[in-house]
């Protein structure tokens, strides 16, 4: 399945708000933040993560491939680049930061390339944010009728952790400190909910126009059917690794 979230850039940046405040008072209690902080975020889309970073008092740059992404992001310094082979010189940043977008990458390669970039005693947080389908939850409905639009997708009754990227960090060099998830509903409007599937690698950013348009509808009226509260309850887990390198 081809996947290219600049084709919902309009969608992503008004409904995906990003990982939740909890997530950065965590990093927070954890000591990732100092005055002075030189970070980068990758894979940083329309700049949620970036942003979480800057107003904790952290000099970002925040790194996308697409242009349709970084083109939403006009309060921040944003570069162009593959986490794969970055454009910057060795040592350059205390910390790096993937959010929602690991699994996009050559976890090895990025990982590597990453530790380059990173000065001594640098740190590697990779943050997921994912939606859980738990069962008669909205994420349930939603995610079989992306499969049903989709089948290709394939994302679908995930549980949001992933393990596998210990091993990825581990195997470049780096010194895990701390593994942490935790769970938590987010509220959405009808209208919202919608922004935000719309916005998802399952429907915008890889069905045609013609089939996203009738997703929406079809979602429209499953949700006006089933959930007749004006606000939909979404489960979420936030599930993040912080990893160092040696000083």
């Amino acid at each position: 399945m081809s996947v290219d979230f600049g084709r919902t850039s309009d969608d992503y940046a008004t409904f995906r708000a990003g990982l939740p405040e909890e997530f950065f008072d965590y990093l927070d209690q954890s000591g990732v933040f100092r005055t002075g902080l030189k970070a980068l975020d990758l894979g940083t889309g329309t700049g949620t993560v970036a942003r979480g970073l800057a107003v904790r008092g952290a000099s970002v740059i925040a790194s996308d491939i697409s242009h349709n992404q970084l083109s939403q992001i006009n309060d921040l310094t944003t570069v162009a680049s593959v986490a794969e082979q970055l454009p910057f010189l060795s040592e350059s940043f205390d910390l790096v930061t993937a959010g929602q977008c690991w699994q996009w990458f050559d976890g090895p390669t990025a990982a590597t390339e990453i530790r380059r970039v990173l000065k001594p005693g640098g740190r590697l947080v990779i943050a997921h944010f994912d939606w859980i389908p738990a069962p008669g939850s909205v994420v349930e409905v939603t995610e079989k009728m992306i499969e049903k639009h989709n089948p290709k997708w394939g994302w679908g009754g995930r549980d949001g952790r992933y393990p596998k990227w210990l091993d990825v960090v581990g195997t470049a060099g780096f010194e895990l400190i701390e593994n942490f998830e935790f769970d938590l509903d987010v509220a959405y409007s009808h209208e919202a909910w919608r922004g935000r599937v719309r916005a998802s690698a399952g429907v915008g950013a890889s069905l045609p126009p013609a089939q996203i348009e009738a997703f929406d509808l079809e979602h429209q009226f499953a949700l006006q059917k089933e959930f007749r509260s004006a606000t939909l309850k979404a489960p979420h887990r936030v599930w993040a690794l912080i990893a160092k390198i040696e000083s």
